[in-house]
């Protein structure tokens, strides 16, 4: 069943297809840059998810990312690198490299910083210093709520496995969001 849930998962990131730029030419490889983030957490499990059911929590995703409406396009980038930035953030602390394969775990990191490179190079290139005080508010700092009660959680649990896969499983939903959100903002 979780197998047939991943597979089900991975297709509807594999069909959402290229995306357009936010106005930026990112580069084609960034999409291919989200699946294989996408496939590599998905790699990442060691241990069933429905074994770890009673530790579930919800996060509580900010569903104004969802929908778009309370991102303006000024702000995506701002809010899609805040996301990828507090992945890598997670995945890169001290208890992670315990509780993952360390090839799957230097792979994934380093997919996420490949990201994050593009994302600031496209910052950069169009943003001017008052944009990039805008791009700071409200969805930016919605989604550092939002994470940091997925770091809370991981320390209440004393980063247990279950923890950890609860988290993996949360973070790879997360990864459907970013799809949408982009998909979204460019309609």
């Amino acid at each position: 069943m979780a197998l047939q849930l991943s597979l089900l998962m991975a297709l509807v990131v594999f069909s959402c297809g290229p995306l357009p730029s936010l106005s930026c030419d990112l580069p084609q490889r960034q999409v291919l840059v989200d699946r294989k983030t996408f496939v590599l957490l998905g790699q990442m499990g060691r241990i069933s998810p429905f074994s770890c059911l009673k530790g579930r929590t919800d996060f509580r995703f900010p569903r104004e990312m969802v929908d778009g409406s309370q991102v303006q396009k000024s702000q995506a980038k701002f809010v899609l690198h805040e996301m990828f930035q507090q992945i890598f953030n997670i995945y890169h602390t001290e208890g992670s490299s315990a509780a993952w394969n360390m090839t799957l775990l230097d792979q994934l990191l380093s997919t996420l910083r490949e990201q994050l490179e593009d994302l600031e190079a496209c910052l950069l290139q169009e943003m001017g210093e008052e944009e990039t005080l805008q791009g700071m508010e409200g969805p930016v700092l919605a989604m550092r709520r939002y994470f940091q009660g997925i770091r809370l959680y991981l320390q209440e649990k004393k980063y247990s496995d279950c923890a950890w896969e609860v988290v993996r499983m949360e973070l790879r939903r997360c990864l459907l969001f970013i799809t949408q959100l982009e998909r979204n903002i460019m309609k």
